[in-house]
């Protein structure tokens, strides 16, 4: 994309965000929206710092994912105003002079001195401050007005068609590490070798991914937030379920793919999986309630666990009696934005109160009706957890199960495929596929 498309893309982005802006302080009786990008925290009794994550909500104006200490001031009918901070540092790389496609969209006011960034801000008397306690500074202390949150929340939901770009090169981004993790896995790699095949392909660094990558060989593909990477790789490297993602200015990938060895009955429960997932990726329609989507998430994998062998008896009677959760024990999935699970996913509408997951499915993490703009994350899963499957198998209904099949699948873990799929009017759009296509 050129330039010039990029600064018009973005200029309407921040015109958008201004709108939703000056709303919110004309229904709250404020004058001025303030922004905190936030600081750089530290180890505790130590001088090192965490990577620094900037407040999402100054992301969502500016692309500046590696700049602390910054400040937006949003006033209706100005310009907004980036206090751009870029200290006389030389201990460390200081933030480059401000350019790009976004700079033309902003009153810039660089500071040098941290004590210096009060006196470009307007007065805080009648504003709504955002950001963490610890990014206050001298006369202003964010205090996260919920009148002024939760519609900026809400509203961060549906995605500006500049902030879909940026989706779509973090796409890109992820697919490229997961086209080289699998031939890692195919070249018999360690966890640890796949992991680094995946940073050298995406360009990214362990500390610059937006979450930590999971790279399960074989039973870790079973659990669900694996956060280890063997540095030997296994004897025999039987399945590989990888849940990895990358970012731009902020914007993050979240991608999921399992892997077999060799043809079987394992590959065969992927292919079924991947059935389900395609199938409900196409259902992703403005209207849609996700938590119903989830719910016939359960439906479907409970067939695909029936037509495998694994179940006896109907999908319909795994579901009722809580058998597929054995199998299927997380959300379908959740909004993406900012952050991979993106804020307001319960909301019940722009000025609060929360839509609560259906009864016996806690770990949804998205309860809204779909929109045109949302980006939502579609990722089942069929997994054979230990722990879970020891109390179905002392639980009542225990004769539901064939544990023979079971005991085969076991040593290969789980599965998941996980796409990111934008709602649009009319058909869905597969941010994910698109990508992988792309790549070849």
């Amino acid at each position: 994309m050129f330039q010039n498309d990029l600064s018009r893309l973005f200029a309407e982005h921040i015109a958008t965000r201004q709108r939703e802006a000056e709303a919110v302080l004309a229904a709250s009786g404020l004058d001025h929206l303030l922004i905190a990008a936030g600081v750089d925290k530290y180890r505790f009794h130590d001088d090192m710092p965490y990577p620094f994550r900037p407040n999402p909500q100054f992301l969502a104006w500016a692309p500046l994912d590696h700049h602390p200490r910054c400040w937006l001031a949003i006033t209706p009918g100005r310009k907004p105003t980036l206090v751009y901070y870029q200290p006389d540092d030389f201990w460390h790389l200081v933030p480059a002079d401000p350019s790009g496609y976004w700079v033309d969209a902003f009153d810039i006011r660089i500071v040098r001195n941290a004590a210096d960034i009060a006196a470009e801000l307007p007065p805080a008397a009648k504003a709504a401050i955002l950001g963490e306690a610890d990014a206050a500074i001298d006369g202003y202390v964010p205090n996260n007005p919920a009148a002024v949150v939760n519609p900026l929340h809400y509203a961060r939901a549906v995605k500006t068609p500049y902030e879909l770009v940026m989706m779509r090169r973090a796409q890109q981004r992820a697919v490229a590490g997961h086209r080289a993790a699998e031939a890692a896995f195919r070249a018999h790699e360690s966890e640890l070798g796949i992991q680094r095949a995946y940073l050298a392909a995406s360009g990214h660094l362990d500390c610059d991914l937006p979450y930590g990558n999971i790279i399960g060989l074989n039973e870790h593909g079973a659990v669900l937030h694996y956060q280890h990477q063997d540095a030997t790789a296994p004897s025999d490297s039987r399945s590989f379920l990888i849940d990895a993602g990358a970012q731009v200015v902020g914007y993050a990938a979240d991608i999921t793919r399992t892997y077999a060895r060799s043809v079987g009955p394992f590959q065969d429960l992927i292919d079924g999986v991947d059935a389900v997932q395609q199938r409900l990726c196409a259902a992703v329609r403005a209207g849609t309630d996700y938590a119903q989507l989830h719910l016939d998430c359960h439906r479907q994998l409970a067939q695909v666990l029936v037509d495998q062998d694994v179940l006896n008896g109907s999908a319909e009677d795994a579901v009722a009696s809580g058998v597929s959760a054995t199998f299927f024990p997380h959300g379908l999935g959740h909004l993406i934005g900012l952050q991979v699970h993106d804020i307001g996913g319960f909301m019940a509408g722009p000025d609060g109160g929360r839509i609560e997951p259906p009864e016996g499915h806690p770990f949804l993490r998205l309860t809204r009706k779909l929109e045109p703009g949302m980006v939502v994350t579609i990722e089942p899963g069929l997994y054979f957890i230990d722990s879970l499957l020891a109390k179905l198998k002392e639980g009542a209904h225990a004769d539901m199960v064939n544990w023979k099949r079971v005991d085969t699948l076991r040593p290969y873990g789980g599965i998941r495929i996980e796409d990111e799929v934008l709602c649009t009017d009319d058909e869905p759009e597969n941010l994910s596929r698109a990508a992988f296509a792309a790549a070849g």
